[in-house]
């Protein structure tokens, strides 16, 4: 394994990390909060909401993550009418597919959070007569956060190694480059060294994480 070689083909996959990266935050960013409001959506007393937010939650955990990237990339197009109008960019359609998809994920473990809070932390807030807005915002969301902080960890964590998925729908991010090196070269080097950038990358991310529990813990 040659310095040099493995210098030569950093660029090209520090390159197509940073895509991984992008599609990364863009993912977490939005899915985060759309995830609590399908929670929200799945609490209500408005029941067609409730049964709504229940079947989008069901369909997106239901099937494959690869096959919603596919058939909003190459799927929608296809509708009769309104097809034409449905044509995204790969790397746009990309993140539409991982947001709707991770918000679910992320509105079951939010809802797991809030079902974790004793009952007697709505009595409490009760007898402090505190109103339905001030136990909600006061109490329950904050422990809801708290206690569901290491799945978010987790499923961030899922979510990082799950941007290769990228690579099959062409959009140029780290195992683009590093298949292309093997093709070019012959070599599992190249895998190697984006298995290792995916570490990395993981390793940051835990840390991060692990410094908002201790932080949320501490409050």
């Amino acid at each position: 394994m040659s310095i040099d070689y493995i210098l030569s083909i950093l660029g090209p996959m520090l390159e197509g990390a940073q895509m991984t990266v992008l599609l990364f935050l863009v993912a977490i960013v939005i899915s985060i909060p759309l995830g609590f409001l399908l929670m929200l959506a799945v609490r209500s007393s408005i029941k067609p909401l409730s049964w709504m937010a229940h079947t989008y939650i069901y369909v997106m955990r239901g099937t494959p993550l690869l096959l919603q990237l596919l058939f909003i990339c190459f799927g929608l197009p296809m509708l009769p009418v309104v097809g034409e109008y449905l044509v995204f960019d790969r790397f746009v359609a990309a993140c539409i597919g991982f947001i709707l998809n991770y918000a679910a994920y992320f509105a079951e473990i939010f809802r797991g959070g809030v079902l974790a809070i004793d009952k007697g932390q709505y009595e409490a807030a009760q007898v402090l007569s505190m109103n339905k807005w001030q136990t909600t915002t006061r109490v329950i969301l904050p422990q809801m956060f708290r206690i569901a902080l290491p799945a978010v960890a987790n499923e961030s964590v899922t979510l990082v190694k799950d941007t290769a998925l990228l690579y099959a729908v062409a959009v140029p991010e780290l195992l683009h480059f590093a298949q292309t090196a093997v093709n070019r070269d012959f070599t599992i080097v190249p895998f190697l060294v984006a298995g290792i950038i995916y570490l990395i990358m993981t390793l940051l991310l835990t840390m991060f994480f692990k410094w908002l529990e201790q932080r949320f813990k501490f409050e």
